[in-house]
């Protein structure tokens, strides 16, 4: 958990009082159900000079990622293997606590998590992505700009991550004899990937849980669980942030409904990226 304060919203203990007032009514401030998102959208392709790009808008957060892919030398200890870099930026024009220079902790653990769900799960076929064994593989860079900061960043993290990952297109290989030709200004095949990830987070406020927490909502939680899944059910990822803490049977509760909502979530991303 990262000791450098990503939100230091200060909600006014009024608000704070409304908001709890409403979860205790069974409703949310904005007129949510417990488990439901912000409204979602996906523009692919956003990035033109990106070989795969995605913005992505969850309520009032907005995250864009490119995606490029380059020619490397591989590992040795994965000789047979392409190579995923995922980074994440916190713009400074996103939120004003956000400050320039090098990545800071929160920064750098939305990367890892992005990074371990994406790698883990093997959303990415990795043996793919050989140019020629033991010699050459792409390298796929993912880099992750946090454009507007309206909460819950990671979940839209992951969405265009994933979303930018589908849009991507290799540079054209050619093989001629022995000699293998890249022409990276001719597009190839699509990156090779088995299935899709999502984060969904669910957060404590009290004693509700909520999904998609928004700014306000993260400025009053106790604490969060982010879990990652596959379409299956498969959980390939899990953080927890906030200096609260849940009970075994509040996990077992996280869990069953970040599950749930799970479902939904790829129900959305087939439908406006166009997953087969």
């Amino acid at each position: 958990m990262s000791i450098t304060p990503s939100n230091e919203n200060i909600v006014p203990l009024i608000k704070r009082e409304s908001i709890l007032a409403s979860l205790d009514r069974g409703i949310r401030a904005d007129g949510r159900k417990f488990n439901e998102y912000r409204p979602l959208s996906i523009t692919l392709g956003y990035a033109k000079k990106a070989d795969g790009s995605a913005l992505v808008k969850l309520g009032d957060t907005i995250v864009l990622a490119g995606v490029k892919v380059e020619p490397k030398e591989p590992f040795e200890d994965t000789p047979n293997q392409g190579n995923l870099v995922v980074n994440v930026e916190l713009l400074p024009l996103a939120y004003e606590t956000f400050e320039p220079g090098p990545p800071d902790e929160n920064a750098i653990e939305l990367s890892r998590v992005v990074d371990r769900s994406l790698r883990d799960s093997k959303s990415i076929d990795l043996s793919k992505l050989v140019i020629e064994p033991g010699k050459k593989i792409w390298t796929v860079w993912v880099d992750i700009y946090v454009l507007d900061y309206g909460g819950n960043i990671l979940d839209a993290c992951t969405l265009a991550a994933v979303s930018a990952l589908y849009d991507t297109r290799l540079p054209k290989v050619v093989k001629e004899g022995d000699e293998i030709k890249i022409i990276k200004e001719e597009k190839g095949e699509k990156l090779p990937m088995n299935f899709p990830v999502v984060t969904v987070s669910v957060a404590k406020i009290g004693k509700h849980l909520v999904v998609d927490p928004d700014l306000d909502e993260e400025g009053i939680m106790d604490a969060k669980i982010s879990l990652s899944y596959t379409p299956e059910g498969r959980i390939v990822g899990i953080q927890k942030t906030g200096i609260g803490t849940f009970t075994l049977t509040e996990i077992d509760n996280v869990e069953t409904l970040a599950r749930s909502v799970s479902q939904k979530l790829f129900e959305e991303l087939k439908k406006q990226i166009n997953i087969q």
